[in-house]
């Protein structure tokens, strides 16, 4: 008993503090965007700010319990049972769920509705925990490898059949808990520069980004040479020398070049090079040059199937916000209207805001959704840059504490588990954050304790204290 009271002394208050401040200060912003000036108090349950008070109390009594009363051997005891039973949820919203804003990702029971996909990234962190926590996992072990790549992809791909791109977004963040355990982070930049070409491709065109993909293996690859500036700078110059090419279309003399476009020209000078790359690599020292010609090989098939996949995979709301993200098209009354909305609130909230239930965009309702995905509007336009520094400043306390934690723990489950939620917190304040001010996709993804929504508020407040319950066991 006296061990137990000794443990509870080590609670990260500070943690909670700012969990609070949080949920405390959403709370006051769900009012403030459904605000009518028709004398309903903000604690009454027929209006969302109610509601959110009703769910905050909640995730008080949940928090206390997960801090207090369940011991820390409990979840990973049923860690499996709570798995599948999220992926039966995942099965099941898919056959009977409601579908909102697009995604099939709701089972609602009577006025109360559930999203399983907020469920399932708790579940799959614990499982996650479960799974590389044994003393004998390594990344290069091709059991450990597919064991990981199962635990994940299962509830990603039930997730993209809703589709639910967001929460498929939030699982990829993951990689960088896969990187702390041992990953390569030759993956993490294979994965960025997939996205780096996906963009390119689609704003400019498959040629600026077979240019791009030269120009920075050719930067990385002059690195590992003996003659670094002779082949970085002979590689500036093919590409400056190819960049030149669609103008020589219309020149006297070479029509010839139009029976193909530039970028297959591209393709068919580059291959010698390639082909050198894998005759010279074929010793065991040299094998970075392989790997080299594979990375190239990837990313050209990528560069040329981005448009198939841009059409065919993405849903067209999907397709029209990233159009308007990237300036290809301009819709400030259908897709873009949203971000366009928020922007204009946000910057009318100037340094210090225009003060509680003042908000003129707000209160005549321009932002569609100013409760739930695009409540940071609201803090923007009525507490400012201020109110806005001081909301990113308690996140990022609440992330840096996980991340300092979870570096100190003993026990390898619990440091896996709180970089899983580190990650998660991350990619939902950055992604939202992010959308809201018009520098990410609008791809519908809560801001974490600040949102309107029940599951949501308590998928993230069960995470936390489960961590920080955790937490506790490495002063015992």
């Amino acid at each position: 008993m006296k061990m137990e009271r000794r443990l509870y002394t080590h609670i990260d208050w500070l943690t909670i503090i700012c969990w609070l401040f949080i949920a405390i200060f959403g709370w006051l912003n769900i009012y403030s965007s459904v605000y009518a000036d028709d004398g309903v108090s903000i604690f009454s349950l027929a209006t969302k700010s109610g509601n959110q008070f009703l769910w905050i109390m909640i995730g008080v009594v949940a928090a206390i319990s997960l801090l207090f009363m369940i011991s820390p051997k409990f979840y990973f005891s049923i860690t499996w049972w709570l798995y599948i039973a999220t992926v039966v949820l995942l099965v099941t919203v898919l056959f009977v769920g409601k579908e909102i804003n697009g995604a099939k990702a709701w089972l609602s029971i009577g006025s109360f509705s559930l999203q399983p996909s907020e469920i399932s990234k708790i579940t799959t962190s614990l499982a996650l925990a479960v799974t590389m926590g044994t003393y004998d996992f390594r990344f290069s072990n091709r059991a450990c490898l597919i064991k990981v790549l199962f635990v994940v992809l299962l509830p990603v791909a039930l997730i993209a059949f809703e589709p639910d791109m967001g929460t498929i977004l939030v699982y990829c963040s993951l990689c960088f808990m896969f990187y702390r355990e041992g990953m390569t982070g030759w993956l993490i930049l294979f994965a960025l520069l997939g996205i780096l070409l996906f963009v390119v491709t689609l704003k400019f065109s498959p040629l600026v980004a077979i240019l791009v993909l030269i120009g920075l293996l050719g930067l990385l690859y002059s690195l590992f040479t003996n003659t670094p500036m002779g082949t970085f700078l002979l590689i500036t110059a093919f590409v400056v020398l190819v960049a030149f090419l669609p103008g020589l279309y219309d020149a006297e003399g070479m029509k010839f070049l139009s029976m193909m476009t530039p970028e297959l020209w591209v393709i068919i000078l580059t291959v010698p090079f390639i082909i050198s790359l894998i005759w010279r690599g074929l010793g065991k020292k040299k094998r970075f040059r392989i790997y080299f010609a594979i990375v190239y090989v990837i990313s050209v098939a990528m560069i040329f199937s981005v448009q198939k996949i841009f059409d065919d995979v993405l849903q067209s709301h999907h397709r029209d916000r990233i159009e308007n993200l990237l300036g290809i098209t301009q819709d400030l009354k259908g897709a873009g209207y949203n971000v366009h909305q928020s922007e204009i609130a946000i910057g009318s909230g100037g340094f210090d805001g225009k003060g509680f239930l003042q908000g003129t965009q707000t209160k005549f309702n321009f932002v569609p959704e100013q409760s739930t995905d695009f409540i940071f509007c609201t803090i923007g336009e009525e507490w400012g840059f201020l109110g806005s520094i001081l909301v990113l400043a308690a996140y990022l306390t609440i992330i840096l504490k996980l991340i300092s934690s979870a570096e100190r723990q003993r026990d390898s489950r619990y440091r896996i588990y709180g970089y899983c939620v580190a990650c998660i917190l991350f990619t939902h304040v950055f992604v939202n954050i992010g959308m809201t001010i018009g520098i990410m996709p609008v791809v519908g993804i809560p801001l974490p304790f600040i949102s309107y929504g029940g599951s949501s508020f308590l998928s993230f407040t069960i995470m936390l204290f489960i961590y920080l319950r955790l937490d506790l066991e490495r002063w015992r």
